[in-house]
This record gives C-alpha cells, structure tokens and sequence, in this order.
C-alpha cells in the first residue's frame, strides 16, 4: 500500500472516495471525528447511531447532517439494523456505536451488555446477508485484556477479560466476533461470502468536541471554560492517552488494508501511544494547565467509588510493524491540540466546523 501514492491523504482517499462506508455511532466524540474524516476523503457514508445527548456535540457542530445519510436508531433494533445495512450495501462497515463509558456501566449493566455484545451480533448479522464483497473494522478497547496491573504493555495474543460491566461487555463482543469470523466469515471459505472482519482496540482518547461525563479532558474544558478547579479522583492511574484523530486514521489504515488482502489482515490490532506517553491522570492534567496558560486542580479521592484500572499500557508493535502504523504525537502535542479546540470553540463557535477539518487535515498530512 505504501507505493501505492505519496501522501497517506491520498493513500486514504484512493481507498475510500466514492465507496460506501457504513458507520455505526456517528453521532459520538470519535465517531463524529471519523465522520468528518471519511467525508474528506470523498467516501459516501450511512450513520446509523442514537441521537446526540448534548446541546454542542460534535455532530451538529462539523453539520454531521449533510455530510452523511443520517439513521437515529438504536443497534438493539435487529430488524432496523439489517434493513440499513441491506439496502445501502456497503463496501466498508466500521463499527463504533457503544456505550463506552466504565462508571456509567455500574449503573446500567444490562443495558451495556446488550449494546455492546448484542448489538454486535446484530451489525455482524447484518453484513451475512450482504452478497457483495465488504470489509469489516469493529472498535473495542483497550480495557478487554485481563488486567494484572502490571508494567508491562498487553499484546494482541494476551488474555482477555474485564473487572467492570464495560471492560467485561467488550472482552465478551470479542469472543462473539471470533466466532462469526470462524463460523461465518472463515478464510477457507472468502470465495463465497467476500467479508473480512478485523478489530482495533484503542487506548483513551482525548480531543475537541468530546463531553462525556467522568472524563477527564471534558472534564478540565468545562472547568476550565467557567475558571473552576477541575476535580480528579485517580491522579495516580495510568492510560495509554492519544489523540482521538491517531486511532482515527489507524482505523481506516486497517480498513483499506483489509480491502487490499482480506485474508491477511483480519486480526486485531492494538492502537496507543509509544509507551513514554502512558502517563498518569495527574501528569495528563498538569500538561492541560500549560496548554491553557492556567487552571487549577483538586483530588479528592472517593473510597466508595466503582473499581476503575490503576495501570494499563499498550504494546502496538505488530500494528506498527504489520499496518505501517505509529502515533505521530507526544502527550504533550495531544493536549496541546486539544485545548486549543476547546479554545476555539469558546471563542468563536462560528469556525468550529472549518477549524476542526484543519485540524484532521494537518494531521493527516504531517
């Protein structure tokens, strides 16, 4: 692939202008960053995915609406799923649409369980009925390995498995993804059904447009914004932090080779920083005061709160080696792009749309 032309943008574009791209959760923080990339390079693109929960999300503010066929549905809704997906016969699916939040998962167990375990079978039950050849990248995380809470970085080939609702929900989509791809989309038999199916599992993202709630980066903007302390509860815990547009462009990577050779690349595969930039909450916030040029913090720890992982690192050596693939930012940079999103949106809301394909453009390009 990397003969193919000479820019990755152009690389990117060959694979995607004028296909058919089927994108669950396209209404999210990274969905709607996916969104907007996909629609720079030319691809023809069906969101399907709940409603937006906030007043500035990132959807409504890069015009999600006219850049894609938009579905407001629920991917527990099997017959809705499989009729969107039938009709608009994709040449590409990337699935990102879950509940993804850990302490939100506490609250609502059974509901996380079925949006993520369920509502994969489901979009995977949509591609079987598809006759045309179609080309599969399902998100989880990087939270479904085992956590022993130990120094050293998880590889594609570890153990799977999951402390809370959310880390459990995805370990557990994954071993019904293996099993579609043993049973129905095995290598034995592409001839017949042209589908490959491949995972990314990606470490914490952080960037503009991102509200969620429990989060850290959406956490310091508002606080930030309003000229509060922002308030964490685990300084000490370790993410492998990146900014959302490196998993963003991996993805696709792992797409379009996928496209080029179906039966070599339908695995997973790790997607996080280089191991220096797995930093603590503390070190992450400390490094959002300097971009900012001010702020202030306070811990306070909460003895009663749900178990969340102290330590949890990547190794991304055989996505590096295998799809050409490697972070193209430092912690710092990521921060530092990112609050200058926050920035801009504070200050003029009007050029949000345009400041934020800038960005994805520059980054594509360095």
């Amino acid at each position: 692939m990397e003969n193919m032309v000479d820019s990755l943008f152009q690389q990117l574009k060959h694979t995607y202008s004028g296909k058919k791209v089927f994108l669950t959760g396209h209404t999210g923080f990274k969905g709607s960053w996916m969104l907007k990339t996909l629609s720079l390079l030319g691809a023809e693109i069906k969101g399907y995915a709940l409603e937006p929960n906030t007043k500035d999300d990132l959807f409504h503010l890069i015009n999600g609406n006219s850049i894609c066929n938009s579905v407001i549905a629920d991917l527990r809704d099997k017959k809705r799923l499989e009729k969107e997906i039938i009709d608009f016969q994709p040449d590409f699916v990337f699935h990102l649409a879950a509940q993804p939040l850990v302490r939100l998962s506490y609250d609502i167990p059974a509901e996380t369980f079925e949006v993520n375990v369920i509502g994969t079978a489901n979009v995977l039950d949509g591609v079987r009925l598809l006759k045309n050849k179609c080309d599969v990248v399902l998100i989880t995380t990087d939270k479904v390995y085992h956590n022993n809470e130990w120094i050293y970085p998880y590889r594609e080939n570890d153990r799977l498995g999951g402390y809370d609702p959310y880390s459990a929900s995805k370990a557990c989509a994954e071993l019904l993804i293996d099993s579609y791809r043993n049973s129905f989309f095995n290598n034995k038999t592409y001839d017949t059904h042209n589908k490959s199916i491949a995972v990314a599992r990606a470490g914490n993202v952080i960037g503009g447009g991102d509200w969620s709630k429990d989060r850290l980066i959406p956490d310091v903007a508002k606080a930030f914004a309003s000229e509060k302390p922002v308030i964490i509860r685990n300084p000490n815990s370790v993410r492998p932090w990146q900014h959302v547009l490196e998993p963003v462009v991996g993805y696709l990577l792992l797409g379009a080779n996928l496209a080029e050779k179906p039966l070599e690349f339908n695995q997973a595969y790790n997607f996080g920083p280089h191991l220096s930039d797995a930093l603590p909450v503390e070190d992450m916030l400390k490094l959002t005061i300097k971009s900012w040029g001010k702020g202030e913090y306070i811990i306070e720890k909460d003895e009663t709160q749900p178990h969340e992982a102290g330590l949890l690192k990547l190794d991304i050596s055989k996505t590096i080696s295998e799809l050409k693939w490697q972070p193209k930012m430092n912690a710092e940079k990521a921060v530092s792009i990112t609050m200058d999103w926050y920035s801009q949106f504070n200050n003029n809301l009007i050029n949000i749309n345009s400041f934020t394909e800038s960005q994805i453009i520059n980054f594509i390009n360095a």
